[in-house]
């Protein structure tokens, strides 16, 4: 492997004035700057970014964080915010001189309202002890991620993220009704209210959502909470590309079904995933796409699936029901992740896209030929949230010195479809040098300024989302 290490030279020396200060605001023990301690919050889980922070500092309250990002704010430290680091775009990895606020101590679920259906919790509560406290009540949170067990509220806010239930729910953005954060110069900010309705001023919430710590520090969130379908119904049906999965799909919906969750796999991720775990192939003969689609009915939810399939023997080369959770099926496709990454012999190029349906058949055999052509040595493998337009793009075995080209031929093929170059993961450090590809520079000056408005000094996670300026 060979990971890019964000290091700049500097004096060797650190402002120990800085770090003592930090250590009376947040106790010694939470000033972590022994390389061992902080290797865990400098380097990201995909082995492609490696940082170089002057401390890791761990808050444990508000107070806390508005003290320390004052004294660095007072002292010009950059400061990379961090939840729980399961980022894929190396957004949460510090640049050289920078420290890293860990808002994992931020761990407290203030409350439930089963009434208003309503969570307001620490940023560093995970995604799944949010969602346990959300069961409780016979509600669930809203945002269902592989990597909820480590994902933490105030860092799902920052990237805006999807997710598999997406196409239920919305995404991050359409469920934050509150949220306290942090701004640079140490300031608290505060727009918390459970009203649906309150239409006074500027979104903040939507603002800070996506905002990948550029802008403010996020401590607290209030969470809109769902209510589960109490009657599930999974199929996994093999397909021939992703146009026919779009018409299942498509037939669900109209028959009065509602889409909990919509899947796409390839057959060679279905061979990796069988591979690398005890799953079995799903049917005698392989397809090559695989659709996974979650479905509520307040009807015969079983009988209605059953009769759509039916009725779309057209589309479907071989299919298997059963009753949620299913988590049999469920496995061929969060196995994917861990499967890839084991399979590759270089650290995987990630690259989460979106297209508008109308062209994702066409994108796809596009960009297959392209890849084949220009590096035919990568190995595709194609995923993802497909009802949505969000296909996950992992290149294997892609060797270091081309990834900046793969990842340009990707995008630009991307913007050519009319899409996205990030759907749900942020631009972090990985995309910024791509973002012209998705923003004009009208837009990306409108950014700008609002950055400079938030964080005058530039010390919150520069190099992050938007394009250093020269």
């Amino acid at each position: 492997m060979n990971p890019r290490t964000l290091t700049e030279p500097r004096e060797p020396a650190t402002d120990a004035r800085l770090l003592d200060a930090l250590a009376e605001i947040v106790g010694q023990a939470h000033v972590l700057t022994d390389p061992e301690l902080i290797e865990g919050y400098t380097r990201d889980w995909t082995g492609r970014w490696i940082g170089d922070a002057i401390a890791v500092i761990r808050p444990g309250n508000t107070s806390e964080v508005s003290a320390v990002l004052r004294a660095c704010f007072d002292a010009g430290v950059p400061v990379t915010p961090q939840g729980g680091n399961t980022g894929l775009v190396g957004g949460g990895i510090a640049s050289a001189g920078s420290v890293v606020l860990s808002t994992r101590r931020l761990e407290t679920i203030e409350s439930v309202d089963p009434i208003g259906r309503t969570i307001a919790a620490g940023a560093g509560v995970t995604v799944a002890r949010a969602d346990l406290a959300a069961s409780a009540h016979g509600l669930r949170f809203g945002i269902d991620l592989a990597s909820k067990e480590s994902a933490t509220l105030g860092g799902i806010v920052a990237t805006n993220a999807g997710g598999t239930r997406m196409v239920r729910y919305g995404n991050t953005r359409a469920q934050i009704l509150g949220i306290e954060a942090v701004l640079a110069d140490g300031s608290v900010l505060s727009r918390w209210t459970p009203l649906v309705k309150d239409n006074v001023g500027y979104d903040i919430p939507g603002l800070l959502a996506g905002s990948e710590g550029t802008l403010a520090v996020i401590t607290k969130v209030l969470m809109k909470l769902v209510t589960p379908a109490t009657d599930t119904q999974v199929v996994l049906a093999g397909v021939r590309d992703v146009d026919q999965a779009l018409h299942l799909c498509n037939r669900v919906r109209q028959s009065g079904l509602t889409v909990e969750a919509a899947e796409i796999m390839t057959d060679d991720g279905i061979s990796l995933v069988c591979a690398h775990t005890d799953a079995r192939r799903p049917f005698g003969a392989p397809s090559p796409m695989y659709t996974l689609i979650e479905v509520s009915s307040p009807r015969e939810t079983e009988e209605s699936l059953l009769e759509v399939l039916s009725d779309s023997a057209d589309l479907i080369e071989d299919a298997t029901v059963e009753p949620g959770p299913a988590r049999k099926l469920w496995t061929l496709r969060e196995s994917h992740t861990e499967s890839i990454s084991a399979s590759s012999t270089t650290p995987v190029v990630k690259l989460d896209i979106s297209v508008p349906l109308s062209v994702m058949g066409m994108f796809i055999e596009s960009l297959r030929e392209t890849l084949a052509d220009r590096f035919p040595l990568v190995r595709p493998i194609l995923f993802g949230h497909f009802a949505d337009g969000n296909i996950h793009v992992n290149l294997l075995d892609a060797e270091p010195r081309v990834a900046h080209e793969l990842t340009d031929t990707v995008f630009r093929l991307v913007a050519a479809h009319h899409g996205s170059i990030s759907a749900e993961h942020g631009i972090g450090r990985a995309k910024s040098p791509w973002i012209s590809l998705g923003r004009t520079e009208a837009d990306i000056a409108a950014m700008q300024l609002i950055k400079s408005s938030w964080d005058p000094r530039g010390i919150l996670n520069p190099g992050i989302l938007l394009p250093e300026k020269v």
